[in-house]
């Protein structure tokens, strides 16, 4: 048998739009005799539709689609996810896919798993299924699974988020092939725990798994694509592309002399950076911009974006904008403009003192005998973030805000100022991992000026400003946070390998600036823990993270 993968990269809602891709591979793939072709979980919707699911007309779209793709399949069946609507006490959905052939459904699968952890919130939509579906099409025994149903193997995890393992179900079933269709959100290293995951289902279970995922950028969530086949023996035969859409088939039995796959994968930053410009250009695109603006400072944040932005989009749909002051350092502006020239990118100069001075003076009316604060060198963010979100509104350019996910975690970063924007690429990159893409993208293509990466970091608010003098070194600062954030350790946790003193200080900092994180433009998730709805943390509240005597 010839089987295909249709990864695709679908639009949220636009249940026509998606329909075609997938009646469109559904015509290739016959036409290179394949009988049997998967689409990704939720293909029809996309993922995630959050609270599209309850647009009752949504939900009858989808549904008379797959009418119309199960009349396409004339010589191949299609396995495809979508919204099940469903009567009775309980929530109005299931999570379900599809196998069509020939106008008719074959089988239906409910996925069984629903997850409700990070990103998560299927509970709130669909009821789940009972167990894992078996249907037997053209000699070959198939099991029916959706993406969560085959992530709570007790043979592979040592902790697992639920008690039911529907993967024991393959015992009784004995499938020949073991279908799951994803919309498995991107983390760095994913794609290698991935690949991991599955080769053990198949050789614990003894069947070839066919795996294939969405591929695309969704609001903040990103899909990797790089769906997998694998054999029973827990080998992987081929994969499909990362961080792009693809077409590609396969026969199964898999032929003797098939060679296997070969396991290299990419280095991390190198990954990261693909995702972000997958990311970057699909949120500005399915959003209906062309363009973006940003400012550029001659710091590593916004060269990286700047880049990030040159190659998702072209360098002529990118402008970067120059905002001096009196604090902005002469190497500052040259690198900035040394950056945009090299990426090939339009630049504009602005200088903000012309403001700065009118707010200087009603300051002194109104603060009269105080001396110059945090609200002068704030004023000056602010100043910035008005001039590129005037030029977003006069050109309808998408406006890119350029913090790092350090300095939002600390609340580094001003409220209506530097937080401005309509979309945060590197808002789930940590300024290491920010130092670690650039130098990656320089390898590339020599872009981002050599002392971008040598000068202290600096907001240049004030004279002789640098990021430590309010900051802990930022690579004691990551490691903290990538245990706080990421892997959920608490204080008493993390005091035992790292200083108590500068752990209690980062996460009190962390914890009240809360409010600032709020109020931010969605950024694009790239770790295992991003901040924005995977992480839900009350404002008002107080959390105490003590030093004990032996601390001090």
């Amino acid at each position: 048998m010839r089987i295909a993968i249709a990864q695709i990269n679908p639009r949220v809602g636009d249940v026509a739009q998606n329909a075609s891709k997938i009646e469109k591979a559904v015509r290739e793939a016959e036409a290179q005799d394949a009988e049997l072709i998967l689409a990704p979980e939720m293909a029809l919707l996309g993922y995630p539709p959050k609270d599209i699911l309850l647009n009752s007309s949504l939900i009858s779209a989808q549904e008379e689609a797959l009418k119309k793709l199960a009349g396409a399949c004339r010589k191949a069946a299609l396995y495809v996810g979508w919204a099940q609507s469903r009567k009775g006490p309980g929530k109005p959905l299931y999570n379900a896919a599809s196998l069509l052939y020939q106008g008719k459904t074959l089988a239906t699968h409910r996925k069984v798993l629903l997850p409700y952890y990070d990103v998560f919130d299927e509970g709130r939509y669909f009821e789940p299924g009972n167990k894992i579906t078996s249907y037997r099409f053209k000699g070959l025994r198939l099991a029916l699974t959706i993406c969560e149903d085959i992530w709570n193997d007790k043979n592979y995890w040592e902790k697992r988020n639920f008690s039911h393992d529907p993967l024991e179900e393959l015992k009784k079933i004995k499938p020949d092939l073991t279908l799951n269709i994803s919309a498995s959100p991107y983390w760095m290293g994913k794609p290698a725990e991935r690949t991991r995951m599955l080769s053990a289902i198949a050789k614990g279970y003894k069947t070839a798994v066919i795996y294939a995922n969405t591929v695309g950028g969704n609001d903040e969530l990103l899909f990797d694509g790089a769906s997998l086949v694998i054999n029973s023996k827990g080998k992987a035969i081929t994969q499909g592309a990362q961080f792009k859409e693809e077409f590609f088939h396969f026969d199964f039995p898999f032929p003797s002399t098939l060679r296997l796959l070969d396991s290299k994968t990419l280095r991390l930053e190198h990954e990261a950076y693909d995702a972000l410009v997958m990311g970057l250009r699909d949120y500005v695109q399915k959003c209906g911009f062309e363009n973006v603006v940003l400012g550029l400072s001659g710091g590593i944040d916004s060269s990286l974006v700047a880049c990030l932005a040159a190659d998702a989009l072209g360098p002529s749909h990118v402008l970067g904008v120059l905002l001096p002051s009196r604090y902005s350092s002469g190497h500052s502006k040259e690198d900035a403009e040394l950056l945009a020239k090299n990426l090939g990118i339009e630049r504009k100069t602005v200088s903000i003192e012309p403001v700065f001075e009118a707010y200087l003076k009603v300051f002194q009316e109104i603060f009269p005998g105080l001396a110059p604060n945090i609200a002068e060198e704030n004023i000056q963010a602010r100043i910035r973030g008005a001039i590129l979100m005037a030029i977003s509104n006069k050109l309808g350019h998408l406006a890119l805000a350029t913090g790092n996910k350090s300095e939002i975690a600390m609340g580094y970063c001003t409220l209506y100022g530097d937080l401005m924007g309509g979309l945060a690429p590197i808002s789930d990159c940590p300024k290491g991992l920010v130092y670690q893409m650039a130098a990656y993208r320089n390898s590339v293509k020599s872009v981002i000026p050599e002392r971008t990466f040598t000068k202290p970091p600096s907001a240049e608010l004030k004279p002789n400003q640098t990021d430590q003098d309010t900051l802990p070194p930022y690579d004691l600062l990551d490691q903290i946070l990538e245990a706080y954030i990421v892997e959920g350790k608490n204080f008493e946790e993390i005091k035992r390998k790292l200083p108590a003193d500068t752990a209690a200080k980062i996460l009190t900092t962390v914890d009240h600036n809360e409010f600032k994180r709020r109020q931010a433009p969605p950024g694009l998730k790239i770790s295992q823990k991003a901040f924005g709805f995977g992480r839900r943390m009350p404002i008002a509240c107080r959390i105490e993270h003590k030093l004990g005597e032996s601390d001090r």
